[in-house]
């Protein structure tokens, strides 16, 4: 591989130009060596961030950091298909859709991550069930996909190793909202991770990382060229996440709601996206089923206790119940307009259902429940919020997050769509 000196690929994009294949493969792969500084490399970071970068350059330095470290091999009997979101709050999604999906007929290798600051992470809610365990190896996974077709696990350590070290620099140098480091961040973990297919739930509104449709939409449309540039078959929704997904927002109480869905019933707004995810994939993977009545027949719901009871996990084993539970009331009668996904996400990371830290532990048991959606009609004095933790001292912050969360009006809301667009 060519050498280039770190300064000049840092002043070349500085400068606003394009940089070559040549030279992004070379600085990825220096940097991930520690042949190129950190300061260097947050300079480059900098640079993109104001700069940007264009498809192909994007793609380039996708596919470099993917060949910083492995990529999973699935020798699989099913056709492979994967989802990935960009993190909203109450996004339970993937529970009940990796064994909806499986009961369909698909191979599902969902490799996810944990929650930071007031997104929830998917590992965090699925270890709230005793005896479940996140740390698999390759074969354990490979088998699980072939016993059972899905399998929601951490991602593997020689899985894009460039990726851990940027984004880390990333979030140290206000560099994280950067587009083209965003989608490749995202895609060069999934892609890695060998699956034909690949499904994008791109949110945007208050809890999301994306504020505006415009955004969200311009990040969607990059992931999907990358993928379709390294031979992934990718399509993204863009949804909404203005208010969060269902009722349930924490650990256990999401793992709870997943349930409900996966038997039957559970809030529509979840069953909606669930099943709307699950023809997509479904789509990509080949298989003309509905995933509608496979919903209704149960037989997701058996797949999903083969999938946890795989991974040592009891099913049916009670999940954890907080000590302390604290109620927040309707300031007044009329229609219920707002519920601030933000606002609850922070309330519900407070109260210790999420970590200020990577290294920071969780309580399963904390979180919020929301007992009322908008454009319903509430009573002054009505429970609207449920407040779980095992620390009451928690509280007044979660309290103090929830300030401007709730609004009341006269007449209700105009009804927002969920699914706001589909992009190929």
């Amino acid at each position: 591989m060519t050498a280039f000196a770190a300064v000049d690929v840092i002043r070349a994009k500085r400068d606003g130009a394009a940089l070559s294949d040549e030279q992004i493969r070379w600085v990825v792969d220096a940097y991930t060596r520690g042949d190129v500084a950190e300061e260097q490399m947050a300079a480059l970071a900098m640079a993109v961030f104001l700069r940007g970068m264009d498809a192909r350059e994007t793609a380039t330095w996708t596919g470099a950091m993917i060949d910083s470290g492995s990529r999973l091999s699935l020798d699989v009997d099913r056709p492979t298909v994967d989802k990935h979101s960009t993190g909203g709050v109450g996004d339970k999604i993937t529970l009940p859709l990796a064994p909806l999906v499986a009961a369909c007929g698909a191979a599902v290798p969902q490799l996810s991550g944990r929650g930071l600051g007031h997104t929830g992470g998917t590992l965090d809610k699925l270890e709230s069930i005793p005896g479940w365990r996140a740390a698999l190896s390759v074969d354990e996974i490979v088998r699980q996909l072939n016993d059972v077709g899905a399998v929601v696990c951490a991602a593997t350590e020689g899985l894009a190793p460039a990726d851990r070290k940027l984004y880390a620099l990333r979030d140290v140098t206000g560099t994280v909202e950067s587009i083209p480091l965003i989608a490749s961040s995202i895609m060069s973990k999934k892609i890695a991770e060998g699956s034909a297919g690949l499904v994008l739930d791109v949110k945007t509104g208050s809890g999301a990382f994306m504020k505006s449709v415009e955004e969200a939409s311009e990040l969607a449309r990059t992931l999907v060229e990358i993928g379709t540039a390294h031979g992934v078959a990718t399509t993204a929704l863009l949804t909404d996440m203005n208010t969060p997904l269902g009722a349930a927002v924490g650990n256990a109480v999401e793992v709870a709601e997943a349930v409900e869905v996966l038997q039957g019933g559970g809030p529509a707004d979840v069953v909606e996206l669930t099943v709307a995810l699950a023809r997509e994939m479904l789509a990509l993977a080949g298989l003309p089923v509905d995933p509608a009545e496979v919903l209704a027949s149960g037989e997701a719901y058996e797949t999903w206790c083969r999938m946890i009871a795989a991974q040592g996990g009891d099913p049916s084993a009670p999940l954890p119940r907080p000590a302390h539970v604290s109620v927040v009331e309707a300031p007044s009668d009329g229609y219920l307009s707002v519920v601030d996904a933000y606002a609850v996400g922070v309330a519900a990371w407070r109260l210790g259902a999420g970590r200020a830290r990577k290294e920071d532990p969780v309580q399963h048991a904390a979180g919020v429940l929301c007992l009322a959606k908008p454009g319903e009609r509430v009573a002054k004095g009505q429970p609207l919020l449920e407040l779980h933790t095992n620390t009451p001292d928690a509280v007044p912050a979660a309290r103090e997050a929830l300030t401007d969360a709730i609004g009341i009006a006269d007449s209700p809301p105009e009804k927002r769509d969920l699914i706001l667009d589909r992009i190929t």
